[in-house]
């Protein structure tokens, strides 16, 4: 019984990595590139954020470069004051809801039917569709579009131009032809047809690529503000990320305005808090990625298998 044990684990021993030098220092270098560029990519966003929470006469000088100094949430607190922000947050949280689902059932649905042979004139509508990947109209003739349609000063203008997203049907349709034809034909012989092959059978399957999708759209839609300037100008209808544009662009204005209002701006406590354009920028730009930043994580499990599966056939 000893010999063959013995003999079942000299396999696995020589199964064993052998670690050399060359290994070692290949995995050290490597590992200290990648974290190299993982500060380089983070740096940013804490950099804004330790500016938004530290003493604003510091930050505004540029002494603030590592940690907080002299640490305070004041900065928030008066930038949720800021006038028309929390209507602009609900119209930009409404749009993303609306807009992320809105494409990616579109998305999958289109995604799905351009793998169906049966369908009528399937390449053709399909290459209409890619062709608007290289080819644009133009600022002009889209908005004299939108404004025939009525959909100027009108919520469904963040919507409807954003349903149908060639390169996220390219991704769909390519992910579909990658899972086994099995599945669909079994359906087809029981009797199922295309609806029913469509939400019982491949939607449930399409959860990684549909996922990535989610991502693009959410983040497209988020951070969307041109639209907003070209085709709104109804203040209730400006998203959160027209309002910070704006409010970036005044933001020596608000802070002389909100100084004015503290009062008392003489004082060393106020002179550490009183609002400035440095302060207000970086407050205004960390609520701005802050949404985004929570969100991705949530999908992260998904996103590299999707993109995968869904950009390589076969």
């Amino acid at each position: 019984m000893a010999t063959t044990a013995a003999a079942v684990r000299a396999p696995e021993r020589r199964r064993r990595p052998r670690y050399t030098v060359g290994g070692v220092v290949f995995t050290i270098v490597t590992g200290l590139v990648f974290l190299a560029f993982a500060v380089i990519c983070a740096y940013p966003f804490y950099f804004l954020l330790i500016n938004s929470v530290s003493a604003n006469d510091l930050s505004a000088q540029g002494d603030v470069r590592w940690w907080p100094i002299g640490f305070h949430l004041q900065n928030y607190l008066e930038v949720f004051k800021l006038p028309g922000l929390p209507a602009a947050a609900m119209v930009s949280v409404a749009r993303t809801v609306l807009g992320t689902v809105a494409t990616v059932f579109a998305s999958a649905f289109l995604g799905f039917m351009f793998t169906q042979q049966r369908m009528w004139k399937r390449q053709l509508w399909y290459r209409l569709i890619v062709i608007t990947m290289y080819f644009n109209a133009g600022i002009i003739p889209i908005f004299l579009i939108m404004k025939t349609l009525g959909l100027t000063n009108n919520f469904w203008v963040y919507i409807l131009p954003f349903v149908v997203a060639p390169f996220n049907i390219i991704l769909v349709k390519t992910y579909v032809e990658s899972l086994p034809a099995s599945l669909q034909e079994a359906a087809e012989v029981d009797g199922a047809n295309v609806f029913q092959i469509f939400f019982r059978i491949m939607l449930p399957s399409m959860t990684p690529i549909l996922a990535t999708v989610a991502i693009f759209s959410a983040v497209t839609q988020w951070n969307s503000f041109q639209d907003t300037l070209i085709y709104v100008t109804d203040q209730s209808l400006y998203t959160l990320q027209f309002v910070l544009y704006m409010y970036i662009s005044q933001a020596a204005s608000l802070a002389l305005a909100a100084q004015q209002a503290g009062g008392n701006i003489g004082s060393v406590a106020s002179a550490a808090t009183s609002q400035t354009a440095t302060s207000i920028q970086v407050t205004v730009a960390v609520l701005a990625v802050a949404p985004i930043l929570f969100i991705y994580p949530l999908f992260q499990r998904f996103f590299v298998k999707g993109i995968m599966l869904g950009a390589v056939k076969g």
